[in-house]
């Protein structure tokens, strides 16, 4: 294969708001350019996981290799990285920007800026990213480009004059945004005579040739049969295969200065990578490593439970390789008296949480129970240190406690000015503080403050409910703030349910406790026995609901004659009943669990 001289390399992403279009942006280029031969040709190419296909969604970014021929006649190529527009994913959309010089903002110019388009825009420019503004969807009756190309002006400070108008429908200017690529995105500094350095900014397991890393080659170039050193974990391993993805895995010899390839050594043993880490030459190991990228923290906790406890190690061994491919969960060993052997896992949201449970059920067969999602709380003790906790269970006793402090975030919300009524009852709901408010045209970006808790299951959905699909929010974590919250638990029966124990408000307590009550009644089944169900936060009951007892007529055969042989029937069965509920276990169906997780949808 040819060797392109760096000057002729390009390495960009594509960033925007979920819907905005990407993925067709990227099937467009790589049509245009060749790269997929028509009998391959598909929608949303690069999305190969079948989970993204179902939800129209990006889930990992994915690289391409496309080559170019510019209008100066020379060939180019083109290093392309999709990336996904969800908040929960943010952080993969930073690891793909740390392989690049530049990136296309994509707009949909229909809806304008939404939250995620400003929130990756200053994650590009934070980058020190060239931004070439985008405006997808031209071909749209209700499209409006030059309000939409003013309003990136506007809002994100590009001249209105350097934004380009395409179709990633139709195909509509997919050239001209091809040869901005080459004029308006610099090529990769560095140089081939430097140590080598490579930056690993993704990886896989595969279960022929081991790990699977994805790299950026910043200085020198790496070699087939090269002994590689991986700097932060130390390990050495000698390279058996290198590729570059055009857009399916091709081989080649070396991987030079600026080029993004797959690099296989052999590595059997998942913890020897680590994404950040930089790759060099074991012989001669570059003086530094590259800056990585920031460990990001889990926002969001919930319990993984197998349903049948045999499959604990398979969920170990999955959650292990799944961690390799998405650094940003993370996983640790707990025990639950109603679920058995488990872990406890952190995401970086709500849907991150679902998507990761998902993959572990169909990439892994895996059968789980997934407990309701939490947040990291501070406790402060009278005496000692304060201590964060991820979980109920880990909260100490009410007399130990001088105080708990909720995680805080900043939300960012854009929402048609129609609708903004509904979206600020919304959030004063949520016990959010607003904090500024600015109207761009009809649209309005409005800041509230809100606990982290009370948006980490359903306040997307509420919102696109409350604007009709119009509405997008962003969030920031701000900190943590004093709050008078309560730890409610569950009894079953009169046995605490740990997998259903919650940390709410107190002032939404008695309403939280009350309809977890009433939904736990809809699932667990009736037994031969009444079973009370009763939510509880300390010693004092604040709501309670029972599950009515199955009951056979035992009196059926007896007509007319003596009442007194009626009683004693009755009373016989009622001492029977009473037995079975000293001794009787009451089974809780998974659903009764997912019901935590639905806590006010009606």
């Amino acid at each position: 294969m040819k060797r392109i001289p760096t000057e002729r390399l390009r390495n960009f992403c594509i960033v925007a708001h979920i819907d905005h279009g990407k993925s067709t942006i990227a099937d467009r280029l790589l049509e245009s350019t060749g790269a997929v031969s028509d009998r391959d040709k598909q929608d949303q190419f690069l999305d190969n996981m079948e989970l993204e296909r179902e939800r129209g969604i990006t889930i990992k970014a994915q690289t391409a290799r496309i080559r170019f021929r510019a209008e100066d006649g020379e060939e180019y190529v083109l290093n392309l990285i999709d990336t996904p527009g969800h908040v929960d994913f943010s952080y993969e959309v930073s690891r793909a920007l740390a392989a690049c010089e530049g990136a296309l903002l994509v707009v949909d110019a229909a809806q304008g800026i939404e939250a995620q388009t400003l929130a990756n825009a200053y994650l590009a420019i934070d980058a020190n990213l060239e931004l070439v503004p985008v405006v997808n969807k031209i071909d749209l009756p209700s499209a409006d480009p030059d309000r939409v190309a003013q309003e990136v002006e506007d809002v994100v400070g590009l001249d209105a004059a350097d934004v380009l108008p395409v179709s990633a429908k139709t195909g509509a200017g997919i050239d001209a945004l091809l040869q901005a690529v080459v004029d308006r995105i610099p090529p990769p500094e560095g140089s081939s005579d430097d140590r080598t350095r490579a930056l690993v900014f993704d990886s896989w397991f595969d279960p022929y040739v081991g790990v699977v890393m994805l790299v950026r080659v910043v200085d020198g170039r790496l070699g087939a049969r090269d002994r590689i050193l991986l700097m932060m974990s130390g390990g050495e391993h000698e390279v058996t295969q290198l590729s570059v993805i055009e857009p399916t895995p091709k081989r080649v010899e070396t991987l030079e200065v600026g080029e993004v390839g797959l690099v296989v050594a052999g590595i059997k043993t998942l913890s020897d990578v680590r994404i950040g880490d930089t790759i060099t030459i074991a012989k001669k190991p570059a003086a530094d490593v590259l800056p990585g990228f920031v460990d990001v923290k889990p926002m969001v906790f919930s319990g993984l439970y197998p349903v049948e406890s045999e499959d604990y190690e398979d969920l170990k061994a999955a959650l292990e390789k799944l961690r390799l491919n998405d650094s940003s969960f993370g996983y640790e060993p707990e025990t639950s008296a109603a679920l058995g052997f488990g872990f406890r896992c952190g995401f970086l949201g709500f849907l991150h949480a679902e998507i990761i449970q998902e993959r572990l059920e169909r990439e892994y067969g895996l059968d789980l129970i997934t407990t309701a999602p939490t947040v990291r709380y501070r406790v402060v003790p009278k005496e000692g240190e304060a201590v964060e906790i991820e979980s109920p269970s880990a909260l100490p006793e009410p007399n130990e406690i001088d105080q708990i402090e909720e995680p805080v975030i900043q939300a960012t919300i854009h929402v048609p000015s129609a609708h903004l009524g509904a979206v600020m009852r919304l959030c004063q709901d949520r016990r959010g503080t607003q904090r500024d408010m600015q109207v761009h045209g009809d649209r309005v970006q409005v800041r509230y403050e809100l606990p982290l808790s009370e948006i980490v299951t359903d306040f997307h959905d509420r919102l696109k409910s409350a604007t009709r699909g119009y509405g997008s929010f962003d969030y920031d974590l701000l900190g943590f703030s004093a709050a008078n919250l309560v730890k409610l638990d569950v009894m079953v029966n009169g046995d605490p349910v740990d997998a259903l124990s919650l940390i709410v408000h107190r002032d939404k307590a008695q309403g939280r406790g009350a309809e977890l009550a009433r939904k736990l009644k809809e699932f667990i089944p009736r037994q031969q026995f009444p079973v009370a169900i009763q939510a509880a936060v300390g010693s004092r009951i604040i709501a309670r609901t029972t599950v009515r007892a199955l009951r056979k007529n035992v009196i059926a055969k007896c007509y007319g004659g003596d009442i007194s042989r009626k009683r004693k029937l009755l009373e016989k069965q009622k001492a029977g009943k009473k037995r079975m509920k000293m001794v009787g276990a009451v089974e809780i169906p998974q659903e009764a669990f997912l019901a935590a997780l639905k806590l006010g949808d009606d």
